[in-house]
């Protein structure tokens, strides 16, 4: 299963003066731009985009870069994925386009067990795991033990439940306290990271 931490995995400053504020694009074309450039990047890697949010802090960007994948998602696999994304805004850059106005930050992680469950592979990465879902306005919590391309079972109390994606709301991950002495050290580390929370 693949881990989910949200982690700080590195920082790339571009090396362009800042421009005027008159003459900056505004945060949704400039994060459509960049989503041009770094979700062909990810793909090629084997890997999903899961998301890209850009923000202003101060006179710099902060670009996070969300990725997943059905095999394990570690430091190092991160730490390539950064470094080729890097690799591709400077080309881009280079070549005359416009990214970004000023100075930016790059962070890439993998994403956090509070990530919403939307999509079939979101189910699928989490089978196994005690989830929580709205179905039909009433919530439903169950251990994911089937997804597939048209639905989920869930083992609810002991008998299987069979639901369409259709039938779903967002589905959460739900810790389970009893069980951390089974998990890996890099799932307590993810709770961890989840409970400390990031730092805007």
């Amino acid at each position: 299963m693949p881990q989910q931490r949200r982690r700080h995995v590195g920082e790339r400053s571009g090396a362009r003066p800042p421009r005027q504020p008159a003459m900056a694009a505004d945060l949704a074309g400039q994060r459509s731009r960049l989503q041009a450039v770094v979700e062909p990047v990810v793909s090629a890697a084997g890997y999903d985009l899961e998301a890209l949010s850009l923000k202003r802090v101060g006179r710099r960007h902060q670009v996070r870069v969300i990725v997943d994948s059905d095999d394990a998602l570690n430091l190092d696999t991160v730490a390539d994925i950064s470094r080729d994304i890097s690799t591709a805004l400077d080309e881009a850059e280079e070549s005359g386009g416009d990214l970004l106005a000023g100075e930016y930050d790059l962070e890439v992680s993998s994403p956090g067990i509070d990530r919403p469950l939307t999509l079939p592979r979101h189910w699928r990465r989490n089978i196994g795991r005690l989830v929580k879902v709205t179905v039909a306005d009433r919530a439903v919590v169950g251990r994911v033990t089937v997804a597939d391309d048209s639905g989920v079972e869930l083992d609810v109390d002991g008998q299987p439940r069979r639901l369409a994606y259709t039938e779903l709301g967002p589905g959460r991950v739900q810790i389970e306290f009893n069980r951390l002495t089974e998990l890996a050290d890099d799932e307590l580390d993810e709770i961890d990271d989840e409970e400390g929370g990031d730092e805007e």
